[in-house]
């Protein structure tokens, strides 16, 4: 198929939570909008491309349309964990039939739409976090985003992670039971064979679930106001680690993002600038871009 029978763009930013998907005619106007579960591909390849579908259908039908065939658009698609060459073989292997795909990080996609494909840098928390600069010659520079197993320091799911590890402690005895931790054992179980059950069956949005109550309890029990004073650190030291120089103007993006981004700023010598578009623009600007470079 040559690009011409291509008649829809649709940009699509995917995390470990949920899908937004954008859709756009091929001359550029914005049509709809949809959203559907997550689309990590470390959650497995066939649930992506299931929410992918889902998300470009919501989009179709919040545009009053009746959805287009695959084969006829054209997705540029900004998905958590694209830079794990195996599990980006086995999504592209798994492709059911659009028009044309286009992959990157949603940490790429969300810095090129933050800064409307202009250099710049990105923080973006959400369920993980991930620091992303992009420089004048094209090169960027990414910080965390390694997953939330082992890192995304600061995210959704490393605040869950922290507030079970200290539910844990306490019901060892280790640590005080405070309102965080009666909190968690409320949600999780309060004793220990319920509480492994939880974390047996939790996974990336299970844990990121729980990050609420750290903040909810933030403001009267110690333990959870040092978790957020532990994710402040932890956002400073990515913003510093993308951008030494402090020099290309910085947004702060994602849920748990904005909530810190006062905090976060307080000290760091980067401007830090409002964004002009979001992740699903920054996916549409990758496959008008990978478009325009074929049609040359």
């Amino acid at each position: 198929m040559t690009t011409q029978n291509l008649s829809f763009l649709i940009g699509l930013d995917g995390g470990g939570s949920g899908t937004r998907a954008r859709l756009s005619a091929r001359d550029g106007r914005l049509l709809g909008d949809g959203m559907a579960g997550p689309s990590a591909l470390g959650q497995g390849s066939a649930q992506a491309w299931r929410h992918i579908g889902e998300a470009v259908a919501a989009a179709f039908a919040a545009a009053g349309m009746a959805a287009a065939r695959p084969a006829d658009c054209a997705l540029g698609l900004g998905l958590s964990g694209a830079e794990n060459p195996g599990w980006v073989a086995d999504f592209h292997a798994a492709d059911p039939g659009w028009g044309r795909v286009v992959l990157d990080s949603d940490g790429a996609a969300a810095v090129l739409g933050a800064h409307g494909g202009r250099p710049g840098a990105l923080l973006a928390i959400g369920t993980g976090s991930i620091g992303v600069a992009r420089h004048a010659d094209g090169s960027r520079h990414m910080v965390s985003g390694w997953g939330w197993q082992i890192g995304d320091e600061a995210g959704g799911a490393w605040f869950g992670q922290q507030a079970v590890r200290l539910a844990q402690r306490a019901m060892d005895g280790r640590a005080p039971a405070g309102a965080l931790v009666q909190a968690v054992w409320q949600g999780c179980g309060a004793t220990r064979a319920t509480l492994l059950d939880w974390c047996a069956a939790a996974g990336q949005t299970g844990y990121a679930e729980l990050a609420p109550l750290v903040f909810e309890q933030a403001g009267h029990d110690p333990a959870a106001a040092a978790l957020v004073e532990q994710a402040v650190h932890h956002a400073r030291a990515i913003v510093r680690a993308m951008d030494p120089s402090g020099a290309l103007p910085l947004v702060i993006a994602g849920s748990i993002g904005r909530q810190l981004a006062r905090r976060i700023a307080t000290g760091l010598t980067q401007a830090v600038v409002e964004p002009v578009g979001d992740a699903c623009d920054g996916a549409l600007h990758l496959i008008r871009t990978a478009l325009q470079e074929n049609a040359r």
